[in-house]
């Protein structure tokens, strides 16, 4: 077995494969850039080493520095996990000649697959069924379109080196083509420096399946069985499961059988995934499902077949790689349960998924329980969200008996991830659960660009949201007046009126946003929907983190009367927008007075300047001059002074 290993990669793949190395007694080393100089994948490594600047160009994608990393300090092995070097045969040959173990297929295998055309040739030869195309060599304008109009309208354009939905085009039209294969050439090459394109027939009601296989140096290749990765926002994944909803027995078969032929002609060692793509009109028939391509990695969603399996497939790769056979023969590999796993992202579905870097400052996910739930990230509350890389916070996995738990369990987790102030998709992902449509099963590729608006949570809290939130402060202010001895009585709550043998009525401001309401101290509305809402305690300021349906909402106490407090009457000064800390005008301990200046932000080509809301004291100071911020990140909390 290797004895050490360095993780060429970063966040929560990097933080997965220490956790089984370090099962496996093997001694980690981490690689970090700027950014990730105390990133939790550097926390959790036996050692750690600088590879450069914060954009990967100049730290993850440098081989030639991950290779050095690793003879300084005497790593045996290499694993590149997914992204960056996962897929670069020229690395992994370097490697190889650094005279370091590679843990990952061989680099002819990667190369044999690196390319669509050349991979669906010899698939062809395998006897694997591929998708009606052209892929040949002859690549002008006006043969291309005399194929497309051969194959049928309408035609999909591919980059032969893409990945990731870049270089594609959906044509319609014969009238369209050309300009569609234009803008496909320039895509592909700008991201691949490649625009040899190949054409296949569009499927019209597309389900993306993936069949896991392993490899050995001895010869053996088995397969995991199916995923179904059809819920994707343009092409990229969103929610993962497995098996595959609607999968027989016979199909699944012949589907799995055709994967390991895959694997087989190209040699392959190690994780791997062939790829298909169904026609699902007439559901899922072994001859309406065709290869689309091969990832010669360890995937995403693993975690959904090792859930499914019982199986730890980093475990496997690195048995694979220190020369030891599979640890399971075909006939000793079943499926158990259902599992689904959901990517939770730093990103703003309101402003189009755009990505929502920053602080975290308010960060709590469910407690794993092994066989029902997964969290795998690689952050922390505290940590940051770079805009250097891809803004995954988590991946958070759900095992159960039935796809109907298995769906039910992950509407838990995503309402339980708590997240504050970074954006997340967490209020998106929870709508998709419960769409009439995937709880069916009956989904194509095509479901969330159809969707809509519709999967996009509100910006502001529903009325019942308010409800809830005044639920909590009501009983945190009649559990601290009982302890206290003071009764209902205090500064929260405001009484007004008077009547004979009648208690007088009691008023409690809170404010979510820009927004401000004055409650009725007892109207607790409709009690037993409010109660149905995920709340968290936050830990600065008076203020929860009110969850509807994976959309977070933080509500604070007014501390005056009315809905004039504001947003900033708790004291606590958010940042209203990203942007950069120009200036900052105070510190911690420092005496203010209402409107005196506390931070300037610059943001969207303005400045901006934040005030104190009221008399008081600098109890916390966040901003630091020349830091970049995202919006709603806490920057200074005044406490009022003494009337």
């Amino acid at each position: 077995m290797i004895s050490s290993l360095l993780i060429a990669n970063r966040g929560e793949i990097a933080c997965r494969i220490i956790r089984t190395a370090r099962r496996l007694g093997i001694r980690t080393v981490a690689v970090y850039s700027d950014a990730d100089a105390k990133a939790l994948h550097v926390r959790e490594a036996d050692e750690a080493v600088h590879i450069g600047p914060s954009p990967a160009a100049e730290s993850y994608l440098v081989g030639e520095k991950i290779i050095a990393a690793a003879k300084d300090s005497a790593a045996e092995a290499i694993h590149p996990g997914y992204g960056f070097l996962s897929e670069n045969a020229d690395f992994a040959q370097a490697v190889i000649d650094a005279g370091l173990i590679w843990v990952g297929p061989k680099p002819e295998s990667i190369r044999a697959m690196g390319l669509k055309d050349a991979a669906k040739k010899l698939m062809d030869e395998a006897g694997v069924p591929t998708t009606p195309g052209y892929l040949g060599e002859k690549q002008d304008v006006d043969f291309l379109a005399e194929q497309a109009e051969q194959i049928g309208y309408p035609v999909l354009i591919k980059a032969v080196a893409g990945g990731g939905g870049k270089g594609m085009r959906k044509v319609e039209t014969a009238e369209d083509f050309s300009d569609a294969l234009q803008s496909c050439r320039r895509e592909a090459k700008a991201a691949f420096g490649n625009d040899i394109v190949l054409l296949e027939k569009w499927i019209e009601s597309p389900r993306h399946i993936e069949v896991q296989v392993f490899g050995d140096s001895h010869g053996n290749v088995v397969h995991l069985f199916e995923r179904d990765c059809s819920l994707q926002r343009r092409h990229q994944k969103v929610i993962e499961e497995a098996p595959a909803p609607g999968m027989d027995a016979e199909t699944r078969e012949e589907v799995c059988a055709a994967a390991v032929r895959a694997a087989k002609a190209v040699d392959y060692e190690g994780a791997g995934t062939i790829e298909f793509i169904a026609d699902a009109s007439e559901g899922l028939r072994a001859d309406r499902i065709w290869f689309m391509e091969m990832n010669t990695r360890l995937q995403v969603e693993h975690p959904v077949t090792e859930e499914i399996t019982g199986q730890d497939l980093v475990e496997w790769q690195l048995r694979v790689a220190s020369g030891e056979k599979l640890p399971k023969t075909q006939d000793e590999l079943s499926i158990d349960g259902w599992a689904m796993e959901a990517r939770l992202y730093a990103e703003d579905p309101a402003s189009g998924f755009l990505p929502s870097t920053g602080r975290l400052e308010f960060l709590s996910f469910i407690d794993e329980k092994p066989g029902v739930f997964r969290v795998e990230t690689g952050v922390e509350q505290g940590d940051s969200v770079s805009p250097f890389y891809d803004p995954m916070i988590a991946k958070l996995v759900a095992r159960a008996p039935t796809r109907e738990d298995a769906i039910g369990d992950l509407q838990v987790m995503v309402r339980n991830s708590n997240i504050w102030p970074v954006k997340t998709n967490a209020g998106f992902l929870y709508r998709c659960l419960e769409s009439e449509s995937f709880r069916a099963g009956d989904i194509t590729t095509a479901f969330i660009a159809e969707a809509g608006d519709s999967l996009i949570p509100p910006a502001e809290p529903a009325d019942a949201v308010w409800a809830a939130a005044a639920l909590r402060f009501q009983d945190e202010i009649e559990g601290s007046a009982q302890k206290d001895g003071t009764g209902a009585n205090g500064p929260w709550v405001a009484g007004s009126g008077f009547r004979l043998n009648g208690a007088p009525r009691r008023e409690m401001a809170i404010s979510s946003g820009g927004e401000s309401r004055v409650l009725p101290f007892d109207e607790r509305g409709d009690e037993a929907d409010g109660w149905l809402y995920h709340a968290a305690r936050m830990d600065h300021g008076d203020a929860w983190l009110v969850v509807d349906r994976g959309q977070p909402y933080r509500f604070v106490m007014a501390r005056s009367e009315g809905a004039a407090a504001g947003a900033a009457s708790d004291g606590a000064i958010l940042s209203p927008m990203p942007g950069k800390i120009i200036a900052v005008s105070v510190a911690a301990g420092d005496t203010v007075a209402k409107g005196d200046k506390l931070v300037t932000l610059e943001a969207m080509k303005m400045e901006h300047s934040l005030t104190a809301p009221f008399d008081g004291t600098v109890a916390e100071l966040n901003a630091e001059t020349g830091g970049q911020v995202s919006e709603g990140t806490l920057l200074v909390q005044i406490e009022a002074g003494e009337e």
